[in-house]
Protein backbone atom coordinates (compact mmCIF):
# COMPACT_ATOMS: atom_id res chain seq x y z
CA UNK A 1 0.00 0.00 0.00
CA UNK A 2 1.25 3.34 -1.12
CA UNK A 3 2.12 5.27 1.81
CA UNK A 4 0.09 8.60 1.84
CA UNK A 5 1.46 11.98 3.67
CA UNK A 6 0.25 12.63 7.20
CA UNK A 7 -2.07 16.53 6.85
CA UNK A 8 0.15 18.18 9.24
CA UNK A 9 -2.15 20.65 9.13
CA UNK A 10 -4.93 19.40 10.74
CA UNK A 11 -5.49 20.58 14.99
CA UNK A 12 -4.47 18.47 17.42
CA UNK A 13 -6.95 17.04 20.44
CA UNK A 14 -5.88 17.41 24.14
CA UNK A 15 -6.36 13.69 24.59
CA UNK A 16 -4.50 12.42 21.47
CA UNK A 17 -1.64 13.75 20.94
CA UNK A 18 -0.49 12.81 17.10
CA UNK A 19 3.34 10.99 17.56
CA UNK A 20 4.51 11.12 13.60
CA UNK A 21 7.67 10.99 12.39
CA UNK A 22 8.62 14.87 10.42
CA UNK A 23 8.48 15.36 7.12
CA UNK A 24 11.44 15.98 6.04
CA UNK A 25 14.27 12.91 4.70
CA UNK A 26 16.27 12.53 7.62
CA UNK A 27 13.59 12.27 9.92
CA UNK A 28 11.19 9.66 8.04
CA UNK A 29 14.12 7.83 6.84
CA UNK A 30 14.30 5.46 9.64
CA UNK A 31 10.56 4.95 9.28
CA UNK A 32 10.37 3.51 5.44
CA UNK A 33 10.87 0.05 5.11
CA UNK A 34 12.78 -1.55 2.13
CA UNK A 35 10.65 -1.42 -1.05
CA UNK A 36 12.07 -4.78 -2.09
CA UNK A 37 10.69 -6.96 0.95
CA UNK A 38 7.43 -8.00 0.99
CA UNK A 39 5.53 -11.05 2.57
CA UNK A 40 6.13 -14.62 1.36
CA UNK A 41 3.91 -17.31 0.86
CA UNK A 42 6.13 -20.05 0.85
CA UNK A 43 6.05 -22.72 4.02
CA UNK A 44 8.68 -23.65 6.26
CA UNK A 45 9.34 -26.82 6.49
CA UNK A 46 8.63 -29.46 9.17
CA UNK A 47 12.07 -30.52 10.89
CA UNK A 48 10.57 -31.80 14.05
CA UNK A 49 7.93 -34.43 15.08
CA UNK A 50 5.44 -33.46 17.45
CA UNK A 51 7.04 -36.12 19.92
CA UNK A 52 10.03 -33.52 20.55
CA UNK A 53 7.84 -31.72 22.94
CA UNK A 54 8.40 -33.92 25.49
CA UNK A 55 12.41 -34.76 25.05
CA UNK A 56 14.56 -33.22 27.69
CA UNK A 57 17.07 -30.86 26.63
CA UNK A 58 18.72 -30.38 29.74
CA UNK A 59 22.43 -30.72 30.11
CA UNK A 60 22.38 -31.85 26.17
CA UNK A 61 22.36 -28.17 25.11
CA UNK A 62 26.08 -26.71 23.41
CA UNK A 63 27.35 -24.41 25.60
CA UNK A 64 28.50 -21.04 24.02
CA UNK A 65 30.72 -18.04 24.52
CA UNK A 66 29.18 -14.64 25.32
CA UNK A 67 28.79 -12.77 22.27
CA UNK A 68 31.16 -9.47 21.83
CA UNK A 69 27.78 -7.32 22.38
CA UNK A 70 27.56 -9.02 25.93
CA UNK A 71 31.26 -8.87 26.56
CA UNK A 72 31.09 -5.09 25.97
CA UNK A 73 28.23 -4.65 27.72
CA UNK A 74 29.40 -5.98 31.18
CA UNK A 75 32.10 -3.20 30.91
CA UNK A 76 31.17 -0.23 28.85
CA UNK A 77 27.15 -0.89 28.57
CA UNK A 78 25.32 -1.68 25.43
CA UNK A 79 24.36 -0.04 22.55
CA UNK A 80 21.00 -0.91 20.51
CA UNK A 81 21.72 -4.24 18.40
CA UNK A 82 22.31 -2.79 14.33
CA UNK A 83 21.61 -4.96 11.46
CA UNK A 84 24.81 -5.20 9.64
CA UNK A 85 25.41 -8.68 8.07
CA UNK A 86 22.67 -11.09 6.57
CA UNK A 87 19.75 -11.90 8.62
CA UNK A 88 20.52 -15.52 7.91
CA UNK A 89 24.20 -15.09 9.63
CA UNK A 90 22.53 -14.01 13.23
CA UNK A 91 22.72 -16.59 15.27
CA UNK A 92 22.47 -16.82 18.66
CA UNK A 93 21.69 -19.99 20.95
CA UNK A 94 22.46 -18.97 23.46
CA UNK A 95 23.78 -15.42 25.21
CA UNK A 96 25.96 -16.64 28.10
CA UNK A 97 24.44 -19.44 30.70
CA UNK A 98 22.66 -18.38 34.11
CA UNK A 99 24.14 -21.42 35.83
CA UNK A 100 27.11 -20.52 38.09
CA UNK A 101 24.88 -16.92 39.47
CA UNK A 102 21.05 -18.75 39.06
CA UNK A 103 18.32 -16.58 38.44
CA UNK A 104 18.56 -13.01 36.77
CA UNK A 105 17.89 -10.39 39.81
CA UNK A 106 14.46 -9.53 38.35
CA UNK A 107 13.47 -12.67 37.38
CA UNK A 108 10.55 -14.34 39.30
CA UNK A 109 11.17 -17.85 40.13
CA UNK A 110 8.02 -18.64 41.84
CA UNK A 111 6.28 -17.03 38.70
CA UNK A 112 8.32 -19.50 36.52
CA UNK A 113 6.87 -22.87 38.72
CA UNK A 114 3.17 -21.60 38.68
CA UNK A 115 3.14 -21.24 34.21
CA UNK A 116 5.87 -24.51 34.18
CA UNK A 117 2.87 -26.31 36.17
CA UNK A 118 0.26 -24.86 34.19
CA UNK A 119 2.29 -25.55 31.06
CA UNK A 120 2.85 -29.31 31.86
CA UNK A 121 -0.62 -29.82 32.91
CA UNK A 122 -2.05 -28.48 29.62
CA UNK A 123 -0.02 -29.76 27.01
CA UNK A 124 0.41 -32.87 28.82
CA UNK A 125 -3.23 -34.10 28.57
CA UNK A 126 -3.07 -33.24 24.58
CA UNK A 127 0.82 -35.07 24.21
CA UNK A 128 -0.83 -38.70 26.07
CA UNK A 129 -3.20 -38.99 23.80
CA UNK A 130 -0.67 -40.91 21.37
CA UNK A 131 1.00 -43.33 23.36
CA UNK A 132 -2.42 -43.89 24.90
CA UNK A 133 -3.70 -44.70 21.35
CA UNK A 134 -0.81 -47.15 20.67
CA UNK A 135 -1.73 -49.13 23.48
CA UNK A 136 -5.07 -49.56 22.59
CA UNK A 137 -3.98 -50.53 19.25
CA UNK A 138 -2.14 -53.78 20.93
CA UNK A 139 -5.21 -54.00 23.40
CA UNK A 140 -7.88 -54.60 20.57
CA UNK A 141 -8.44 -58.20 20.08
CA UNK A 142 -8.20 -58.79 23.95
CA UNK A 143 -11.57 -60.45 25.30
CA UNK A 144 -12.37 -57.76 27.63
CA UNK A 145 -11.14 -55.20 24.93
CA UNK A 146 -13.29 -52.48 25.79
CA UNK A 147 -13.29 -52.59 29.48
CA UNK A 148 -9.35 -52.27 29.49
CA UNK A 149 -9.77 -49.57 27.23
CA UNK A 150 -11.83 -47.51 29.27
CA UNK A 151 -10.26 -48.09 32.29
CA UNK A 152 -7.03 -47.20 30.40
CA UNK A 153 -8.04 -43.77 29.23
CA UNK A 154 -9.56 -42.72 31.95
CA UNK A 155 -6.51 -43.00 33.85
CA UNK A 156 -4.37 -41.63 31.64
CA UNK A 157 -6.83 -39.14 29.84
CA UNK A 158 -9.27 -38.41 31.98
CA UNK A 159 -12.23 -39.36 30.40
CA UNK A 160 -14.14 -42.30 28.67
CA UNK A 161 -13.72 -43.19 24.73
CA UNK A 162 -17.15 -43.04 22.34
CA UNK A 163 -18.26 -46.57 23.14
CA UNK A 164 -19.18 -46.98 19.62
CA UNK A 165 -15.70 -47.05 18.33
CA UNK A 166 -14.81 -49.33 20.47
CA UNK A 167 -17.26 -51.82 20.18
CA UNK A 168 -16.96 -51.97 16.26
CA UNK A 169 -13.14 -52.97 17.03
CA UNK A 170 -13.46 -57.17 16.67
CA UNK A 171 -15.06 -56.71 13.13
CA UNK A 172 -13.05 -54.30 11.68
CA UNK A 173 -9.66 -52.07 12.18
CA UNK A 174 -10.06 -49.33 15.51
CA UNK A 175 -10.88 -46.22 14.15
CA UNK A 176 -7.65 -44.12 14.96
CA UNK A 177 -8.01 -41.26 13.74
CA UNK A 178 -11.56 -40.51 15.01
CA UNK A 179 -10.61 -41.42 18.86
CA UNK A 180 -7.43 -39.30 18.03
CA UNK A 181 -9.86 -36.53 17.33
CA UNK A 182 -12.29 -37.29 19.67
CA UNK A 183 -9.44 -37.45 22.51
CA UNK A 184 -7.91 -33.72 21.07
CA UNK A 185 -11.60 -32.37 21.57
CA UNK A 186 -11.96 -33.67 24.83
CA UNK A 187 -8.50 -32.14 26.14
CA UNK A 188 -9.41 -29.05 24.53
CA UNK A 189 -12.66 -28.70 26.40
CA UNK A 190 -11.19 -29.48 29.63
CA UNK A 191 -8.23 -26.80 29.38
CA UNK A 192 -10.79 -24.26 28.65
CA UNK A 193 -13.23 -25.24 31.85
CA UNK A 194 -10.22 -25.38 33.79
CA UNK A 195 -9.04 -22.08 32.90
CA UNK A 196 -12.19 -20.29 33.22
CA UNK A 197 -13.00 -21.83 36.91
CA UNK A 198 -9.61 -22.03 38.24
CA UNK A 199 -7.53 -19.10 36.70
CA UNK A 200 -4.30 -20.99 36.62
CA UNK A 201 -2.98 -17.28 35.46
CA UNK A 202 -4.10 -15.50 38.00
CA UNK A 203 -5.08 -12.74 35.88
CA UNK A 204 -8.74 -12.82 34.96
CA UNK A 205 -10.64 -9.41 35.26
CA UNK A 206 -10.28 -7.99 38.56
CA UNK A 207 -7.24 -10.14 40.13
CA UNK A 208 -4.66 -8.40 41.38
CA UNK A 209 -2.21 -8.59 38.90
CA UNK A 210 -4.88 -7.31 36.35
CA UNK A 211 -6.06 -4.26 38.49
CA UNK A 212 -2.51 -3.34 39.07
CA UNK A 213 -1.23 -3.35 35.45
CA UNK A 214 -4.11 -1.74 34.34
CA UNK A 215 -3.25 1.10 36.84
CA UNK A 216 0.53 0.89 35.44
CA UNK A 217 -0.69 1.33 31.95
CA UNK A 218 -2.66 4.46 32.63
CA UNK A 219 0.74 5.67 34.27
CA UNK A 220 2.44 4.81 30.96
CA UNK A 221 -0.21 7.27 29.24
CA UNK A 222 -2.26 4.85 27.17
CA UNK A 223 -5.45 3.45 27.99
CA UNK A 224 -5.42 0.57 25.92
CA UNK A 225 -2.94 -1.86 25.44
CA UNK A 226 -3.59 -3.95 21.59
CA UNK A 227 -1.59 -6.67 20.48
CA UNK A 228 -1.26 -8.80 17.51
CA UNK A 229 1.08 -11.85 17.61
CA UNK A 230 1.47 -13.55 14.39
CA UNK A 231 -0.77 -16.75 14.21
CA UNK A 232 1.77 -18.97 14.53
CA UNK A 233 1.05 -21.27 17.74
CA UNK A 234 4.88 -20.38 18.79
CA UNK A 235 3.46 -17.03 19.98
CA UNK A 236 0.46 -18.30 21.33
CA UNK A 237 2.06 -18.10 24.77
CA UNK A 238 3.40 -14.50 23.71
CA UNK A 239 1.56 -12.62 26.30
CA UNK A 240 1.25 -14.57 29.14
CA UNK A 241 4.74 -15.93 29.26
CA UNK A 242 6.95 -14.41 27.02
CA UNK A 243 5.70 -10.46 27.94
CA UNK A 244 4.20 -12.03 31.51
CA UNK A 245 1.05 -9.66 30.88
CA UNK A 246 -2.43 -9.97 32.43
CA UNK A 247 -4.88 -11.84 29.57
CA UNK A 248 -7.53 -9.22 30.93
CA UNK A 249 -5.29 -6.46 30.11
CA UNK A 250 -4.68 -7.01 26.72
CA UNK A 251 -6.92 -7.01 23.94
CA UNK A 252 -5.16 -10.03 21.47
CA UNK A 253 -6.11 -10.87 17.99
CA UNK A 254 -3.17 -13.29 16.54
CA UNK A 255 -2.54 -13.26 12.10
CA UNK A 256 -0.76 -14.90 10.00
CA UNK A 257 2.58 -12.65 9.25
CA UNK A 258 0.55 -10.62 12.25
CA UNK A 259 -0.82 -8.93 9.25
CA UNK A 260 -3.68 -7.55 10.82
CA UNK A 261 -6.87 -6.39 9.36
CA UNK A 262 -6.86 -2.66 9.34
CA UNK A 263 -10.38 -2.13 9.30
CA UNK A 264 -11.43 -4.20 11.84
CA UNK A 265 -8.99 -2.75 14.30
CA UNK A 266 -10.26 0.81 13.04
CA UNK A 267 -13.86 -0.15 14.53
CA UNK A 268 -13.02 -1.71 17.70
CA UNK A 269 -10.38 1.86 18.10
CA UNK A 270 -13.93 3.43 17.71
CA UNK A 271 -15.62 1.12 20.18
CA UNK A 272 -12.60 2.09 22.34
CA UNK A 273 -13.23 5.49 22.21
CA UNK A 274 -16.40 5.30 22.51
CA UNK A 275 -16.40 3.57 25.90
CA UNK A 276 -14.44 6.71 27.20
CA UNK A 277 -16.86 9.11 26.12
CA UNK A 278 -20.02 7.42 27.58
CA UNK A 279 -18.60 5.93 30.29
CA UNK A 280 -15.17 6.99 31.60
CA UNK A 281 -14.22 3.28 31.13
CA UNK A 282 -11.13 2.38 31.66
CA UNK A 283 -10.65 6.91 31.49
CA UNK A 284 -12.60 9.87 30.74
CA UNK A 285 -11.93 10.97 27.10
CA UNK A 286 -10.15 14.23 28.04
CA UNK A 287 -7.65 12.09 30.07
CA UNK A 288 -4.68 12.24 28.18
CA UNK A 289 -4.02 9.05 27.17
CA UNK A 290 -3.34 7.00 23.40
CA UNK A 291 -3.97 3.78 22.21
CA UNK A 292 -1.55 1.79 21.65
CA UNK A 293 -1.26 -0.74 18.87
CA UNK A 294 1.72 -3.54 18.97
CA UNK A 295 3.18 -5.87 16.39
CA UNK A 296 5.18 -9.40 17.57
CA UNK A 297 7.16 -10.42 15.00
CA UNK A 298 8.82 -13.52 15.33
CA UNK A 299 12.33 -15.09 13.73
CA UNK A 300 14.23 -18.18 14.50
CA UNK A 301 17.85 -17.84 16.31
CA UNK A 302 18.50 -21.80 15.50
CA UNK A 303 17.11 -22.01 11.73
CA UNK A 304 16.67 -18.23 10.37
CA UNK A 305 15.86 -19.56 6.81
CA UNK A 306 13.71 -22.15 7.39
CA UNK A 307 12.02 -21.96 10.88
CA UNK A 308 11.17 -18.04 10.70
CA UNK A 309 7.61 -16.37 10.09
CA UNK A 310 6.08 -18.69 7.29
CA UNK A 311 3.80 -15.62 6.22
CA UNK A 312 7.39 -13.45 5.12
CA UNK A 313 9.49 -16.54 4.08
CA UNK A 314 11.65 -17.27 7.10
CA UNK A 315 12.65 -13.56 6.20
CA UNK A 316 12.87 -11.24 9.95
CA UNK A 317 13.57 -8.61 8.03
CA UNK A 318 10.33 -8.40 5.95
CA UNK A 319 8.43 -9.66 9.10
CA UNK A 320 9.40 -6.86 10.92
CA UNK A 321 9.00 -4.27 7.64
CA UNK A 322 5.38 -5.23 7.15
CA UNK A 323 4.35 -5.05 10.52
CA UNK A 324 5.82 -1.58 10.60
CA UNK A 325 3.98 -0.88 7.19
CA UNK A 326 0.66 -2.41 8.63
CA UNK A 327 1.34 -0.16 12.26
CA UNK A 328 1.69 2.86 9.94
CA UNK A 329 -1.09 2.26 7.75
CA UNK A 330 -3.77 2.02 10.75
CA UNK A 331 -2.60 5.53 12.51
CA UNK A 332 -2.98 6.96 8.75
CA UNK A 333 -6.54 5.43 8.61
CA UNK A 334 -7.19 6.74 12.18
CA UNK A 335 -6.02 10.25 11.15
CA UNK A 336 -7.19 10.52 7.74
CA UNK A 337 -11.00 8.88 9.18
CA UNK A 338 -11.49 11.72 12.11
CA UNK A 339 -11.06 14.76 12.94
CA UNK A 340 -9.32 17.12 15.86
CA UNK A 341 -5.44 14.90 15.34
CA UNK A 342 -7.04 11.38 16.83
CA UNK A 343 -3.86 9.24 16.47
CA UNK A 344 -2.50 6.13 17.84
CA UNK A 345 0.75 5.52 19.65
CA UNK A 346 2.89 2.28 17.66
CA UNK A 347 4.93 -0.17 18.84
CA UNK A 348 7.34 -2.77 17.21
CA UNK A 349 8.57 -6.09 18.71
CA UNK A 350 10.44 -8.90 17.70
CA UNK A 351 10.37 -12.73 19.28
CA UNK A 352 12.65 -15.27 18.65
CA UNK A 353 10.70 -18.46 19.28
CA UNK A 354 13.79 -20.32 19.77
CA UNK A 355 14.56 -18.67 23.39
CA UNK A 356 11.50 -16.59 24.02
CA UNK A 357 13.41 -13.49 24.00
CA UNK A 358 12.02 -10.52 22.41
CA UNK A 359 13.56 -7.31 20.75
CA UNK A 360 12.02 -4.01 20.83
CA UNK A 361 12.29 -1.20 18.14
CA UNK A 362 11.71 1.76 20.97
CA UNK A 363 10.16 4.25 19.29
CA UNK A 364 11.01 8.17 19.54
CA UNK A 365 8.67 10.35 20.39
CA UNK A 366 7.84 12.01 17.26
CA UNK A 367 6.56 8.38 16.07
CA UNK A 368 9.63 6.97 14.31
CA UNK A 369 10.71 3.70 14.37
CA UNK A 370 14.18 2.47 13.10
CA UNK A 371 13.95 -0.77 11.20
CA UNK A 372 18.20 -1.45 11.90
CA UNK A 373 18.16 -0.64 15.50
CA UNK A 374 16.64 -3.17 18.43
CA UNK A 375 17.42 -3.89 22.19
CA UNK A 376 17.87 -7.32 22.53
CA UNK A 377 16.53 -8.77 25.61
CA UNK A 378 19.06 -10.93 25.50
CA UNK A 379 21.85 -8.70 25.90
CA UNK A 380 19.73 -6.76 28.59
CA UNK A 381 20.18 -9.68 30.76
CA UNK A 382 23.80 -9.95 30.56
CA UNK A 383 24.17 -6.46 31.12
CA UNK A 384 22.60 -6.04 34.32
CA UNK A 385 22.96 -9.77 35.60
CA UNK A 386 25.29 -8.55 38.29
CA UNK A 387 23.58 -6.05 39.39
CA UNK A 388 21.03 -5.71 42.44
CA UNK A 389 17.33 -5.55 41.48
CA UNK A 390 16.75 -1.58 42.19
CA UNK A 391 20.44 -0.90 39.67
CA UNK A 392 18.99 -3.18 37.37
CA UNK A 393 16.01 -1.71 36.94
CA UNK A 394 17.44 1.69 36.60
CA UNK A 395 20.14 0.27 33.59
CA UNK A 396 17.20 -0.90 31.94
CA UNK A 397 15.74 2.27 31.76
CA UNK A 398 18.68 4.04 30.44
CA UNK A 399 19.11 1.14 27.87
CA UNK A 400 15.46 2.16 26.56
CA UNK A 401 16.14 5.76 26.30
CA UNK A 402 19.62 4.94 24.67
CA UNK A 403 17.66 2.81 22.17
CA UNK A 404 14.97 4.77 20.68
CA UNK A 405 15.15 5.97 17.12
CA UNK A 406 14.78 9.50 18.20
CA UNK A 407 14.03 11.64 21.71
CA UNK A 408 11.62 9.13 23.53
CA UNK A 409 8.28 9.76 25.29
CA UNK A 410 8.51 9.15 29.06
CA UNK A 411 5.53 6.93 29.55
CA UNK A 412 6.37 4.64 26.41
CA UNK A 413 10.18 4.43 27.63
CA UNK A 414 8.69 3.24 31.34
CA UNK A 415 6.61 0.74 29.52
CA UNK A 416 8.99 -0.87 27.60
CA UNK A 417 10.97 -1.24 30.12
CA UNK A 418 8.66 -3.05 31.78
CA UNK A 419 8.00 -5.10 29.16
CA UNK A 420 11.91 -5.92 28.99
CA UNK A 421 12.18 -7.06 32.90
CA UNK A 422 8.97 -9.46 32.54
CA UNK A 423 11.23 -11.13 29.67
CA UNK A 424 14.04 -12.00 31.61
CA UNK A 425 12.05 -14.04 33.79
CA UNK A 426 10.79 -15.70 30.73
CA UNK A 427 14.67 -16.14 29.40
CA UNK A 428 15.39 -17.69 32.94
CA UNK A 429 12.11 -20.10 32.40
CA UNK A 430 13.74 -21.22 28.61
CA UNK A 431 16.96 -21.99 30.55
CA UNK A 432 15.58 -23.95 33.31
CA UNK A 433 12.89 -25.74 32.05
CA UNK A 434 14.00 -26.09 28.55
CA UNK A 435 17.64 -26.09 28.57
CA UNK A 436 17.93 -22.42 27.36
CA UNK A 437 16.30 -22.99 24.17
CA UNK A 438 13.30 -25.20 22.57
CA UNK A 439 13.51 -28.72 21.50
CA UNK A 440 10.72 -27.98 19.33
CA UNK A 441 11.71 -25.22 18.06
CA UNK A 442 9.28 -25.70 14.59
CA UNK A 443 6.20 -26.52 14.53
CA UNK A 444 4.41 -28.73 17.35
CA UNK A 445 1.10 -27.03 17.36
CA UNK A 446 -2.10 -29.29 18.73
CA UNK A 447 -5.00 -28.18 17.21
CA UNK A 448 -6.19 -25.33 14.74
CA UNK A 449 -8.21 -22.45 16.26
CA UNK A 450 -10.78 -20.87 14.12
CA UNK A 451 -12.92 -17.78 14.23
CA UNK A 452 -12.82 -14.91 17.01
CA UNK A 453 -12.42 -16.32 20.00
CA UNK A 454 -10.18 -18.32 22.25
CA UNK A 455 -8.93 -16.52 25.10
CA UNK A 456 -7.89 -19.30 27.31
CA UNK A 457 -5.23 -20.03 24.89
CA UNK A 458 -2.21 -19.03 26.31
CA UNK A 459 0.31 -22.29 25.90
CA UNK A 460 3.28 -22.17 23.18
CA UNK A 461 2.46 -24.31 20.55
CA UNK A 462 -1.00 -25.37 21.74
CA UNK A 463 -2.55 -23.63 18.94
CA UNK A 464 -2.32 -22.52 15.47
CA UNK A 465 -4.29 -19.43 15.08
CA UNK A 466 -6.66 -18.67 12.23
CA UNK A 467 -8.95 -15.59 13.39
CA UNK A 468 -11.81 -14.99 10.82
CA UNK A 469 -15.59 -13.98 9.96
CA UNK A 470 -16.04 -16.33 6.66
CA UNK A 471 -13.23 -18.55 5.42
CA UNK A 472 -13.22 -16.70 1.99
CA UNK A 473 -11.68 -13.73 4.08
CA UNK A 474 -9.61 -16.02 6.48
CA UNK A 475 -8.09 -18.34 3.52
CA UNK A 476 -4.57 -17.60 3.90
CA UNK A 477 -4.32 -18.01 7.43
CA UNK A 478 -6.41 -21.57 7.61
CA UNK A 479 -4.20 -22.76 4.39
CA UNK A 480 -1.10 -22.20 6.44
CA UNK A 481 -2.06 -24.08 9.52
CA UNK A 482 -3.81 -26.49 6.98
CA UNK A 483 -0.25 -27.06 5.53
CA UNK A 484 1.39 -26.89 8.74
CA UNK A 485 -0.76 -29.73 9.86
CA UNK A 486 -0.27 -31.83 6.72
CA UNK A 487 3.14 -32.02 8.18
CA UNK A 488 2.30 -32.51 11.70
CA UNK A 489 -0.65 -34.84 11.38
CA UNK A 490 -1.67 -36.10 8.53
CA UNK A 491 2.03 -37.42 7.11
CA UNK A 492 1.31 -39.66 10.07
CA UNK A 493 -1.31 -41.04 9.18
CA UNK A 494 -3.59 -38.44 12.09
CA UNK A 495 -6.46 -36.21 11.33
CA UNK A 496 -6.43 -32.50 11.79
CA UNK A 497 -8.18 -31.15 14.83
CA UNK A 498 -10.29 -28.04 14.19
CA UNK A 499 -11.75 -26.10 16.84
CA UNK A 500 -14.23 -23.56 15.43
CA UNK A 501 -15.16 -20.44 17.97
CA UNK A 502 -17.49 -17.51 17.95
CA UNK A 503 -17.50 -15.31 20.83
CA UNK A 504 -20.86 -13.45 21.06
CA UNK A 505 -22.65 -11.31 23.89
CA UNK A 506 -24.83 -12.72 26.37
CA UNK A 507 -26.80 -9.72 26.69
CA UNK A 508 -27.72 -9.03 23.04
CA UNK A 509 -31.15 -10.91 22.44
CA UNK A 510 -30.45 -13.89 19.79
CA UNK A 511 -26.80 -13.44 19.84
CA UNK A 512 -25.96 -17.32 20.47
CA UNK A 513 -28.03 -18.74 18.18
CA UNK A 514 -26.36 -16.24 15.99
CA UNK A 515 -23.16 -17.17 16.99
CA UNK A 516 -24.06 -20.85 16.33
CA UNK A 517 -25.62 -20.32 12.70
CA UNK A 518 -21.82 -18.79 12.21
CA UNK A 519 -19.89 -21.67 13.09
CA UNK A 520 -21.68 -23.82 11.46
CA UNK A 521 -21.79 -21.40 7.85
CA UNK A 522 -17.56 -22.12 8.25
CA UNK A 523 -17.74 -25.70 9.61
CA UNK A 524 -19.49 -25.90 5.98
CA UNK A 525 -16.92 -23.60 3.91
CA UNK A 526 -14.40 -25.66 5.57
CA UNK A 527 -15.30 -28.75 4.69
CA UNK A 528 -16.43 -27.60 1.17
CA UNK A 529 -12.57 -26.31 0.70
CA UNK A 530 -10.94 -29.30 1.91
CA UNK A 531 -13.08 -32.02 1.00
CA UNK A 532 -10.64 -34.56 -0.13
CA UNK A 533 -9.23 -34.55 3.66
CA UNK A 534 -12.81 -34.51 5.30
CA UNK A 535 -13.56 -37.22 2.95
CA UNK A 536 -10.56 -39.34 4.58
CA UNK A 537 -11.42 -38.87 7.99
CA UNK A 538 -7.83 -36.69 7.97
CA UNK A 539 -9.90 -33.45 9.10
CA UNK A 540 -12.34 -33.48 12.27
CA UNK A 541 -14.21 -30.04 13.44
CA UNK A 542 -15.30 -28.92 16.50
CA UNK A 543 -18.40 -26.24 16.94
CA UNK A 544 -17.94 -24.01 20.12
CA UNK A 545 -19.73 -20.86 21.15
CA UNK A 546 -18.58 -18.29 24.45
CA UNK A 547 -20.29 -16.01 26.15
CA UNK A 548 -18.20 -13.15 26.05
CA UNK A 549 -19.64 -11.05 29.22
CA UNK A 550 -19.30 -13.37 31.38
CA UNK A 551 -16.44 -15.51 32.59
CA UNK A 552 -17.22 -18.78 31.67
CA UNK A 553 -15.79 -21.81 29.84
CA UNK A 554 -16.76 -22.36 26.10
CA UNK A 555 -19.47 -24.02 25.19
CA UNK A 556 -19.65 -27.29 22.76
CA UNK A 557 -22.70 -26.97 20.23
CA UNK A 558 -21.51 -30.09 17.85
CA UNK A 559 -19.01 -31.64 16.19
CA UNK A 560 -17.71 -33.41 13.00
CA UNK A 561 -17.95 -36.60 14.87
CA UNK A 562 -21.21 -38.49 15.02
CA UNK A 563 -22.34 -42.41 15.34
CA UNK A 564 -24.95 -44.02 13.51
CA UNK A 565 -27.55 -45.56 16.53
CA UNK A 566 -29.39 -48.81 15.35
CA UNK A 567 -33.05 -48.26 14.61
CA UNK A 568 -35.60 -49.86 12.75
CA UNK A 569 -36.51 -50.21 9.12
Amino acid sequence: MRRRSANNERPLAPTAPRRRPGSSPAAGQADVPPAELNPASSLSKVVRQRELANATRVGNSRPSRPSKQAIAASTSGIRPTRRVRPVATQVVLNRGSSSSSGLHPLSNGQSNAALRAYEETTLGSFDRIVPVLKRLSALQHEADFIAQAQRLAVAELGHELPAPVLEQAWTSQLDMRTLFAWCVFEAYEQSSISFFNDDPLAAQAGSRDGDAFNAFLLDCGFHLLDITPCADGRLAHAIAYALRLPFSSVRRRSHAGAMFDVENTVDRWVKTEHRRYREGTPNPAHADTRYLKVVVYHFSSKDPCHEGCAAHGSNDEAAAAQGLQRLKDFQQAVENSFCCGASVDLLLIGMDTDTDAIRVHVPGRDGSTDLESWLDARDVYEATRTLRADQARERITELVEAAAASTPDAGMVKLVAHLLENNLSQIDYVRQYHGGSYSDFGHAERFIGVGIGFKEVHLRNLTYFAYMDTVEEGAPDLDVGVKIFKGLNVSRGLPIPVVLRFDYHGAVPGARERAIAHCTRVKAAIEARYSDLCQQGLLHTLLTVRDRDRHVPAETVSSSITFNTGGGH
